[in-house]
């Protein structure tokens, strides 16, 4: 680890730090300093800015903020059902055992 101090600012090396963009992908980060990260991409992958798709390729840098940043991978988090859904679904079946019963005592 490197640490020089220049104009007010820190600005730290780090190599070989892992870790995951957008919990998603693997990055190396190759330079801290106050605010934003360098990155090299460690795989492909697609990516936003300013609203148009582009490709990252495996050894490009990147420019990130720390907060984009994970050390572990994380998955997308599950959709949660709609309260609402589910009660239907409930009283759906228990009209459907009802229906059955009735339908066995003829």
């Amino acid at each position: 680890m490197f640490i020089y101090f220049q104009n007010n600012y820190y600005l730290v090396i780090v190599l070989n730090d892992l870790m995951y963009y957008k919990g998603l992908y693997r990055v190396k980060v190759v330079t801290k300093s106050e605010g934003y990260w360098i990155v090299e991409a460690q795989e492909n992958f697609e990516d936003t800015v300013d609203g148009e798709k582009i490709t990252v390729r495996a050894g490009e840098r990147r420019i990130v903020m720390p907060c984009e940043l994970d050390k572990k991978k994380v998955l997308a988090p599950s959709i949660p059902e709609h309260a609402y859904e589910r009660k239907l679904e409930k009283k759906v079946k228990q009209m459907v055992k009802e229906y059955d019963k009735k339908e066995m005592t003829k």
